[in-house]
């Protein structure tokens, strides 16, 4: 599967044009492995993109494999993961999903790391 076509290249931001509006960004375009279970083994719920002069793309946004974290990932990074999975599944490789005007907090769902606690205030250092 093409993991880069016009319409997702029409989607994406300009580098740091979404600073500042953390999960609240839109969403350009997801790229995930599923778990064959209807999930997702791993994603990335990109908002942000450019085209490399090599002709690769670096993209920015929200990273989920062992835990959340934003950053940076070239294209063809994606384009070269391969999974097989313990239920089976072999060689799977990276997919997409587009959402029209989604936010990343929409599209990424609730932190699942945070085991539900959420930081309401500034906690004083001893």
């Amino acid at each position: 599967m093409k993991l880069m076509n016009k319409e997702i290249e029409a989607r994406l931001q300009p580098l740091y044009s979404t600073d500042g509006q953390g999960d609240q960004a839109t969403v350009a375009v997801k790229y995930y492995i599923p778990d064959g279970n209807g999930g997702d083994y791993m994603h990335w719920v990109i908002t942000e993109g450019e085209k490399q002069e090599d002709g690769d793309w670096l993209l920015f946004g929200l990273c989920e494999i062992y835990c959340r974290e934003w950053g940076y990932v070239l294209l063809s990074e994606l384009e070269g993961i391969s999974v097989d999975r313990p239920n089976g599944l072999v060689g799977i490789n990276v997919q997409y999903a587009l959402y029209d005007n989604k936010t990343v907090a929409e599209v990424a769902g609730p932190d699942p790391w945070s085991h539900g606690y959420e930081i309401t205030e500034d906690v004083e250092e001893r």
